[in-house]
């Protein structure tokens, strides 16, 4: 009989950076995937190959309306089965709430199985007081609560002090985390230039003026946006608008099991070579 040890790779070769050991919903850096449209045999291989390491799915933008229902209902129970979180995106709200629906969509939402929600206003103006309203609305419908700050147009920018206004109005009023806007390309619109390049005099401006930027979640589709913002915050860092195919590529980047965050792994071995 082969021995259990054997069956399974070293602790040190798991994760070299020693930060992904405990429970993964207990602080260790939530990851955000964006679905644009899987059918249900691509999400199920999803689920099998990277369930573990995910706690968001997002049914991007207004997508989740034109799925089948029975199809739909059957990707939210897979994600449920890996205790994913699943929201809509949340462009479908601000849809919702130019149309004068936002009731009708709630229900519908939560009566699907939808867990979560996305609220942003990164098409429409949406009022400081009909935001906390919104807010305090779907956590009373059981709905866990993403907020997202910035706008979509090309050029958008970040106003360090405005952010920071909104994200501690949001997390009053009850939002889990503040995601900042970068679309699904992360090209010109927020934290990033034309090129996808961190703007990091921006970057520290924001930590200047943000209490808690522990809650801050980081829309970053590219591999070079994950490792700047990894090697700038480490492992535990919230990163968003991750495509599914990248979802088991961004969690060994969270380990040092890439050679972009190779240092991870080396200064736990020079901890433990201290202790």
């Amino acid at each position: 009989m082969r021995s259990a040890v054997l069956d399974n790779w070293h602790q040190l070769l798991r994760d070299p950076s020693g930060c992904r050991t405990a429970d993964r919903r207990k602080g260790l850096g939530t990851t955000m995937v964006i679905d644009k449209g899987m059918g249900l045999n691509a999400f199920s291989d999803f689920i099998e190959t990277a369930g573990p390491f995910i706690e968001i799915v997002k049914f991007g933008f207004g997508t989740a309306v034109l799925y089948d229902q029975e199809l739909l209902r059957n990707k939210l129970s897979l994600a449920a089965g890996s205790n994913m979180i699943a929201m809509p995106g949340g462009t479908l709200l601000e849809v919702a709430i130019a149309q004068k629906a936002v009731g009708s969509f709630l229900d519908k939402i939560c009566s699907l199985g939808f867990t979560g929600v996305e609220i942003s206003d990164g098409t429409i103006e949406l009022a400081r007081i009909r935001r906390t309203s919104l807010i305090k609305e779907c956590i009373k419908r059981g709905l866990t609560v993403m907020t997202e700050y910035g706008k979509k147009t090309a050029g958008s920018g970040i106003d360090p002090e405005e952010l920071a206004f909104t994200a501690h109005c949001d997390w009053e009023a009850g939002a889990e985390l503040v995601t900042i806007e970068a679309r699904e390309s992360g090209l010109n619109v927020g934290l990033f230039d034309e090129q996808g390049r961190c703007k990091e005099h921006v970057l520290m401006e924001v930590l200047g003026k943000v209490d808690h930027e522990g809650r801050l979640m980081w829309e970053a589709p590219l591999k070079s946006q994950q490792a700047e913002l990894l090697l700038q915050f480490g492992a535990s860092v919230h990163l968003g608008n991750i495509a599914p195919t990248e979802a088991l590529s961004l969690e060994a980047m969270r380990r040092g099991l890439r050679s972009d965050t190779f240092g991870f792994g080396q200064r736990q071995a020079d901890a433990d070579y201290m202790i």
